[in-house]
């Protein structure tokens, strides 16, 4: 059987793992969008060996090993995502979205692996959670605090693994303000997400999300004095607990 070895998004007429991941345009171009340190002749190379070497080893002596959080895998892994997307589907997806996405999925698992000191909470107020377990599914959580930092009632369920942290992050304020309508008269919500918080704000910004902010969007009609805030991971021992639970 006789297979086409052209790259399905620019048309090269071989298509070699080197070539899909750090040399065709597209994925050059979310290289030079990421925090990943770039040069020429250094990264990315025509060698796969080279760049994963420098990626593993030699970015070391620009960045401090303790320090690094560069999102490098999971630009990786998008990389190759979007390739099959446009291979198998004809879709076509933006390089600045998909460093969002390997930032937002780096961001959340640094932030699972951090140990965290109970701190009272003090607002009324509902704090939805997600925490990443494995590739199957996530813990989803959500604490609701009266004005004296006491917890009233809380929340906590498994769901399907999304496209990214940050469509779990959705999805975990909108059942977190379906439970509200149904228990309470909470109208103020915290979440550690801050890209969830500027997606609300500006939701024409997030055009892949859109079927997800207009859920949330005919939720807020119920919620008059609706408000959401950034609430610290340190701050959110209840939800974070809730979460790693489920």
């Amino acid at each position: 059987m006789r297979c086409d070895n052209y790259c399905p998004r620019c048309g090269e007429l071989e298509e070699s793992v080197t070539h899909a991941i750090f040399e065709c345009p597209p994925a050059l171009q979310v290289w030079s969008l990421s925090a990943t340190p770039t040069g020429p002749e250094v990264f990315p190379v025509s060698s796969i060996y080279t760049n994963m070497d420098y990626l593993f080893w030699r970015k070391n002596s620009i960045i401090e090993p303790e320090q690094d959080r560069d999102p490098y895998p999971w630009i990786i892994w998008y990389i190759w995502k979007a390739r099959n997307e446009k291979l198998f589907r004809g879709i076509d997806r933006d390089p600045l979205e998909l460093v969002r996405y390997a930032e937002s999925e780096c961001r959340a698992w640094f932030e699972a692996n951090e140990v965290i000191q109970p701190v009272p909470q003090g607002n009324n107020m509902v704090i939805p959670q997600v925490i990443s377990l494995g590739n199957i599914c996530l813990g989803c959580g959500w604490v609701w605090m009266d004005s004296r930092g006491k917890a009233q009632l809380m929340g906590l369920k498994n769901i399907t693994r999304r496209e990214s942290a940050l469509h779990s992050e959705v999805e975990a304020l909108q059942w977190a303000m379906e439970n509200m309508l149904q228990h309470s008269t909470c109208q103020s919500f915290g979440t550690d997400c801050k890209d969830l918080i500027a997606m609300l704000e500006e939701p024409h910004a997030w055009p892949s999300f859109a079927t997800e902010l207009e859920k949330i969007e005919t939720l807020r009609i119920c919620f008059p004095e609706f408000s959401i805030t950034h609430v610290p991971r340190t701050q959110n021992q209840f939800s974070d607990f809730l979460a790693k639970t489920a």
